[in-house]
């Protein structure tokens, strides 16, 4: 069995697939396949169904959309629905589990090959956080769930969680790469990340740093100006003091912006 959440949802069974075609069942499967191994409660699943307002017929009715997946998984996998139920897709005190084995499911991968890269990262080893954090972002196959909508609110939870951590390892793997002396590589990348995302100051100092490095000076001022007036024209506010301090370094050409030391939230110049 492999399954797949960072993007459209898949499950796959040897050469067929365990996803039903009805969208509340994928929506059942895609919250149990987000909490494997632990009990989603029977309360959780029928709000990402019906909301705060479950027909009386909630629990037969998703008692029915179990019986479905099971049916699915017994189909895909050979296995007795009897197994099944003991060993997949588990019945425990107020709810259901999903039961996956170690490498079938993508989001468990994905947060291996963070760990593996914070840990080696923090141990000095640039290379392989690079390593990590590449194969860790490759898992991604679009926005999470993109095709089970719309979400509940129990599903917005956790695919907003999923993506704060793809934003986040995003910007990790960039710092590691300005490390590594990665400026260059990391222009395009930038280039559409603070399109995407106009108010993220870490992404717009990352980029301000790879322009500056790359020996465009000009646009990496650009970069702080814009920044600057969207955020005081729609927010009222003024960038942080780390981004100007960082646009004043690029200003007289600080040479300590060309060394490890003066990437974001290292060092003295943009701290």
């Amino acid at each position: 069995m492999r399954v797949s959440v960072l993007g459209p949802l898949t499950l796959g069974l040897g050469a067929g697939s365990g996803v039903p075609s009805a969208m509340k069942p994928r929506k059942v499967l895609s919250l149990l396949l987000l909490n494997a191994g632990r009990m989603v409660p029977v309360q959780s699943l029928m709000a990402e169904l019906w909301g705060d307002q479950p027909p009386r017929t909630g629990p037969t009715t998703l008692q029915t959309y179990i019986l479905h997946l099971r049916k699915l998984l017994a189909e895909g996998l050979g296995m007795p629905s009897a197994a099944v139920t003991r060993d997949v897709l588990q019945t425990r005190p107020g709810g259901y589990a999903m039961v996956v084995s170690p490498g079938e499911l993508d989001v468990h991968e994905y947060r291996d090959l963070v760990a593996s890269g914070e840990g080696a990262l923090e141990a000095g080893d640039e290379r392989t956080a690079d390593t990590s954090f590449r194969r860790a972002l490759a898992l991604w196959q679009g926005p999470a769930l993109v095709d089970v909508t719309p979400h509940g609110r129990p599903l917005q939870a956790e695919v907003a969680r999923l993506e704060q951590s793809r934003l986040t390892v995003t910007e990790r793997g960039i710092e590691t790469r300005l490390r590594l002396g990665g400026h260059l590589e990391v222009l395009s990348d930038l280039a559409s990340l603070v399109v995407e995302h106009r108010f993220h100051e870490g992404l717009h100092g990352q980029y301000m740093l790879a322009l500056h490095r790359s020996g465009q000076r000009t646009r990496a001022l650009t970069v702080y100006q814009r920044l600057r007036t969207a955020m005081t024209e729609e927010l009222g506010l003024e960038p942080s003091v780390k981004l100007q301090r960082l646009q004043q370094a690029v200003l007289v050409s600080d040479p300590r912006l060309d060394n490890e030391a003066g990437a974001p939230g290292r060092g003295p110049v943009v701290a």
